[in-house]
Order: structure tokens, then sequence, then C-alpha cells
């Protein structure tokens, strides 16, 4: 039986209500286990249209969302979500530490960013800061989103022709590559087949009109990317 809300944890504190917004299933109970009784989780969604629907239905303090989902960005989620004037803050937890996926999410109105390499204390550090209020990013990241929104108000970051040519998922793909990872760790860290990474690889090659991996790296190095 769901605690009734308002409910208070071990500090006498009341918790956070939840909801939680990834694709997989099986990280959302992951997450749900790190946080422990330190939250309350309202609401889980997959997708674009039923995340909107179920924030805007349990009405919760913080959404933790993922910014790649199979119908859409998570932009697209605070988006939808802020046009029905929900006041519910959201973190994004993501695999992507890329600044075009952080500062879109930041633009359209996300309270954190942080990725899912954070360790469990911390993420219910961040949890609780935005739930409270605060910005939290993780500390590679607030430099640039610091950088990007230093520049003059409504103008999008500079972006590379070429990462115009990339979906979101080969862009991943490609950062992680450009980094080392094997093709198995790659398919690990995204869940997803190595057919499937192979897949992207030779996508973005073709793509960026590259041959071999080296010169993928070098061009990721080029423009910051690793």
């Amino acid at each position: 039986m769901s605690p009734v809300p308002g409910e208070t944890g071990m500090a006498g504190r009341a918790r956070p209500r939840v909801v939680l917004v990834d694709d997989h299933r099986l990280f959302r109970s992951g997450v749900r286990a790190e946080l422990g009784d330190r939250v309350e989780v309202v609401g889980e969604a997959g997708d674009v249209d039923e995340a909107v629907e179920v924030v805007l239905g349990a009405r919760p303090d913080l959404v933790i969302l993922d910014v790649h989902l199979p119908s859409g960005d998570g932009s697209l989620v605070v988006e939808g979500v802020r046009a029905a004037g929900s006041a519910a803050r959201f973190l994004a937890l993501s695999v992507s530490d890329a600044p075009e996926d952080v500062i879109a999410v930041i633009r359209a109105g996300a309270r954190g960013y942080v990725t899912k390499h954070i360790a469990g204390d911390e993420l219910i550090d961040a949890v609780e800061r935005v739930a409270g209020g605060d910005a939290v990013f993780s500390p590679r990241l607030a430099g640039f989103v610091l950088d990007a929104f230093s520049a003059i108000p409504g103008d999008p970051p500079p972006v590379d022709p070429g990462l115009d040519l990339l979906s979101a998922r080969e862009r991943e793909v490609l950062r992680l590559i450009a980094r080392g990872y094997t093709y198995k760790e790659v398919a690990r860290e995204l869940s997803i087949s190595v057919k499937t990474v192979e897949s992207h690889v030779s996508a973005v090659l073709r793509k960026l009109q590259l041959s071999t991996r080296h010169q993928l790296s070098r061009w990721a190095a080029q423009r910051r990317l690793v």
C-alpha cells in the first residue's frame, strides 16, 4: 500500500514524491531500489506521452527523467508538463553527457542533470536538492552549462554541422567509441546488442565520411566530444 502524500521519512522530513521516466523497466526498478524509503515513487513511465500523462495525474514534486526516450527527447516531457501548468521539478538522469543533450533539457526547464554513473548516495542527494529547489549537475557538466547560459539569451549553443547528421543514439555510440570502449562495452553501457552498435558505428562513419575508428576518435576529440 502506497504511503500517504506528505508522509515523512527516517529523518523526519517530508519525502519527495517522485515519478520515474525511463524506457528500461529494469533500470527504473534499480533507481527505485537505490532511492529506498527516502522518496515516495508515485508513478513510472517509459515514453514521452505516457510520461506527460503520468506526471500530470500524479502531481509529483520531482521527475527523474532520461533524456532519450523511444518517442522523443526528454525535453519534450518537460515542455509538455510545463505547458499544462505543472510545477513539478525535473532531474535528468542519463548515460549521455553530450553538451547538446544537457543544454536541451535544461533549456526546457529541468533543474539538474546527472549521469547514470552516479553513486546511489549521490543520486539521493541530487533528488532531495532538486526537489528542494536547488540546481544540481554532475561536476564535469557544470562548466559547459554555465558557458552555454552565459551566452546571449535565446541563442542556442553552437553545434557542429556534422553532429546534426547523427541521431541522438548515434552520438552516444560515437562518444563511447571515441573514448576507447569496445563494441561489447558500448552495448552493455547502452543496453543494446553488439550488432546494433556495429550498425550505429557504420552509420556514423558513413555520415561523417570517415573510414576508421581512429579517424572517428580524432574527429570527436577535435570537437571536444570525448
